[in-house]
């Protein structure tokens, strides 16, 4: 079987792109998702992502993340997944579509995607951490050696320990640059390694920072790996509401395998 993919990437968080508006990829395949987002022997990707119809909107997105397993949102595949749908000619500018954890609005202008994440009506703060839920589980905690430390070694022993174990969490380290602006890397579940960069995990770490009083701006830069994204959001009465994460989603390659 011959099967039509796209790459995407989003400051580095790439993607295999598929349109499966035909139903004609096989979705219950665990094994075949992740030989495609595999480095060396498939394609290579953090993810792999199926553009699908949806009766009432746009598009419905359905993410795996490289292990091969459905996973939870992924923010910078939801950006490339507009992308891909103009391209598609699916849309022109702006989207409506369902994901895993319920409708998105988005919009693209000049290759940057504007997309409109989860409100956040609960944010934990540990002694050493804090978590929240932004489509997809985050624990966020400081890091001053952020640019040296060995993130596998320290996010895998966060994202398998208590009191995440099996089920797990993806793990933010965040380091204060100025007023509006963070250095973060990311662990994630289900790559089980780093990635260049992480829409959730963004969205997270500027949240958390806000709620902690490590900034009072509501429009808030992260760095990450693979470049620069931008969170915006609206509080009142403890809950983040009209949350936005903004970025570029550029096309890398089209083929076959």
């Amino acid at each position: 079987m011959q099967q039509k993919f796209y790459k995407y990437q989003g400051t580095g968080n790439d993607f295999v792109m598929i349109d499966n508006r035909q139903q004609t990829f096989d979705k219950n395949n665990t094994n075949l998702v992740a030989d495609l987002c595999d480095r060396r022997f498939g394609i290579g990707a953090d993810g792999l992502i199926l553009l699908e119809n949806h009766e009432s909107y746009d598009f419905k997105m359905v993410y795996y993340n490289s292990d091969g397993n459905e996973s939870t949102m992924c923010g910078n595949g939801g950006r490339c997944l507009v992308a891909f749908a103009k391209h598609l000619g699916v849309i022109s500018e702006n989207a409506v579509f369902e994901a895993i954890d319920g409708l998105h609005h988005a919009s693209i202008k000049d290759g940057i995607v504007r997309l409109q994440m989860q409100d956040v009506t609960s944010v934990l703060k540990k002694d050493d951490h804090i978590f929240l839920d932004t489509g997809s589980p985050h624990h966020v905690q400081f890091e001053d050696a952020i640019d040296t430390f060995k993130i596998k070694a320290k996010g895998s022993k966060i994202r398998y320990g208590a009191p995440y174990f099996e089920e797990g969490s993806n793990v933010n380290f965040v380091k204060h640059i100025d007023n509006d602006t963070f250095r973060l890397r990311t662990y994630e579940r289900g790559v089980e390694d780093e990635t260049l960069s992480c829409g959730t995990g963004a969205t997270a770490t500027a949240i958390a920072m806000h709620y902690i009083g490590e900034t009072e701006k509501n429009i808030i830069s992260i760095q990450v790996e693979g470049g620069k994204l931008e969170v915006s959001f609206d509080f009142e009465d403890g809950i983040y509401t009209n949350v936005w994460l903004v970025g570029p989603a550029k096309f890398v390659f089209e083929g076959t395998i």
